[in-house]
């Protein structure tokens, strides 16, 4: 099901006053002047209520959506993608193949970062090299660890060099991981790091890009502010600022929203949008996604570390009382890790089928007829607690207890990266639309931990097949590899994929020329307030 459905309102003078006083960022800003009533043109503050704050504001030490949906208008990648996800030029003019295993890219000749650094191809060459550089230690280091050198030929020309052929590869360099910082800032870090302090912090500290936005100020655990790049190389951003604001509770950001003191909610339950579309002001936007919600196992502890107590828990869960009951079927039930738009996704794979009674059969043949108690580890998300409820209700029919515990979104993910987890509820969103972004991270024993293999799978048969895809250039070959993939982990199970989500955000009226790609990300340079 996909919510079309938006209220088109003429809002009256008094209230688009109100909004515009309640945009402004600061007491002398002149937001009421460049947005007057029937123009919506430039300016304004774009205030974002999100649920989770940034977890660091260099991309080589964060993989989360909270940190890259501020970082993508800092930063600028080599490569962009439409809402097709079909690979579009940006900071790389044209590229092209050249061999099985290197890879031209022709460079943007009027690009300068922040500080007033020029970008060329040393500095792809930098950035790179300090992505897969062990003593950063990024976990998106696994997006580029196919790159074997990065060969600067020109001031503006780069070759990639890679240890296999890997189709892949423009794509990759569309994902977050590969934005540019200033090379003089990476510099500027290392240095640091010679002096002791941590990886990445000079940068978190003060970003530097080549964005439509610039930083402005961090108030870890309350809100950022980016303002707009007037030097931008290409046509400039229509804001004047935008604020990511931590507003956790969901029923609060709907709040704000309604009265004004924010103009996007991102995101929404599904129970929200009655609410939301009974505000003349407000709408529900919606985009599909290329996301997973899945419940994890951590297969180094007992009793996960035997398939068949994993598969009995995934027999005893219903998806369509979770998508139904949490999520009002906005949404489709998960089979496979992709979803149907990804690169590699094959319908015809199934997972474990609902059957409490196989369930129940399945607990007694790994010893545990009388169940077990443990534990369900989310985040401070409604969703996720409620998935995590349902899934509790449920595993109580095979005689399994497990409490719910609920954690701050930045210590579930140090904590889960640490193997300190029973079962947790997550999420998944395959960037680069491809099936190997959606599975080497997931399930590679080369991940475990941070990179993305929280379920701390180890297969080498699974390994050998990831591998194999990832480097092999036919397409039918690949999609091949990656169906043999999904079947091996539908008898593995080291998760129970629940669905694949549509992203809903609650907007303000006054919000114009929003988009949201299906990686969740917003896309706000063309964003104005009316």
């Amino acid at each position: 099901m996909r919510i079309n459905k938006k209220i088109y309102v003429f809002l009256f003078i008094a209230l688009l006053s109100f909004v515009l006083t309640a945009c402004a960022s600061e007491p002398d800003d002149n937001t009421s002047d460049s947005n007057t009533a029937g123009e919506g043109t430039q300016g304004g503050d774009l205030i974002i209520t999100t649920p989770a704050d940034a977890v660091s504001l260099d991309p080589a030490a964060s993989n989360d959506t909270p940190s890259s949906d501020v970082q993508r208008n800092i930063f600028e990648t080599l490569v962009a993608q439409d809402e097709n996800m079909e690979n579009q030029p940006l900071l790389a003019e044209e590229w092209e193949q050249i061999d099985d295993t290197t890879w031209e890219f022709k460079l943007r000749q009027d690009v300068t970062f922040h500080d007033g650094s020029e970008f060329n191809a040393d500095v792809v060459k930098a950035n790179i090299d300090r992505t897969l550089d062990p003593d950063v230690g990024s976990p998106r280091a696994i997006m580029y660890n196919m790159i074997s050198e990065v060969e600067v030929i020109d001031d503006y020309t780069v070759h990639f060099k890679t240890e296999y052929p890997f189709a892949a590869l423009p794509a990759h360099l569309a994902h977050p991981g590969d934005v540019m910082i200033s090379k003089d800032q990476i510099e500027e870090d290392y240095a640091a790091i010679e002096n002791g302090e941590e990886a990445g912090s000079v940068i978190s500290e003060n970003p530097q890009g080549t964005g439509p936005f610039k930083y402005e100020d961090w108030q870890p655990g309350q809100q950022i502010q980016l303002v707009n790049n007037e030097d931008y190389w290409g046509e400039p951003a229509l804001l004047d600022s935008v604020t990511f604001k931590v507003v956790t509770e969901d029923l609060t950001r709907i709040a704000e929203l309604q009265t004004g003191d924010s103009h996007i909610a991102n995101s929404l339950s599904p129970s929200d949008i009655d609410q939301i579309e009974g505000t003349d002001h407000l709408s529900v936007k919606s985009q599909e996604s290329l996301a997973l919600s899945y419940l994890g196992f951590n297969m180094e502890k007992e009793p996960f570390d035997d398939e068949r107590v994993r598969q009995a828990i995934a027999k005893a869960i219903n998806k369509e009382d979770i998508l139904s009951g949490i999520y009002d079927d906005i949404g489709i039930p998960a089979h496979t890790p992709v979803a149907p738009s990804v690169f590699g996704y094959n319908e015809d794979v199934r997972d474990q089928e609902y059957n409490v009674e196989e369930a129940k059969d399945l607990l007694a043949e790994a010893g545990y007829e009388n169940g077990f108690s443990t534990t369900i580890w989310t985040n401070d998300d409604r969703q996720r607690i409620d998935t995590a409820t349902n899934i509790q209700a449920q595993l109580k029919e095979i005689g399994i207890n497990a409490e719910v515990r609920t954690m701050e979104w930045g210590a579930m993910l140090e904590q889960t990266a640490n193997g300190e987890h029973d079962m947790f509820v997550f999420g998944w969103t395959t960037v680069t639309g491809d099936a190997d972004n959606g599975l080497y991270p997931l399930f590679h024993s080369d991940n475990l931990g941070e990179p993305g293999n929280r379920t701390f799978t180890d297969n080498e048969e699974l390994d050998e097949l990831l591998d194999q895809a990832r480097q092999e250039s036919d397409p039918d070959e690949r999609l091949e590899l990656y169906r043999q993939t999904q079947e091996l982990l539908a008898e593995i199970t080291p998760m129970v994929y629940i669905h694949h989500q549509e992203y809903l955000l609650g907007v303000d009226d006054s919000v114009k020329g929003l988009t949201q790609s299906p990686t969740q990300l917003l896309n706000l340079k063309e964003v104005s307030i009316e």
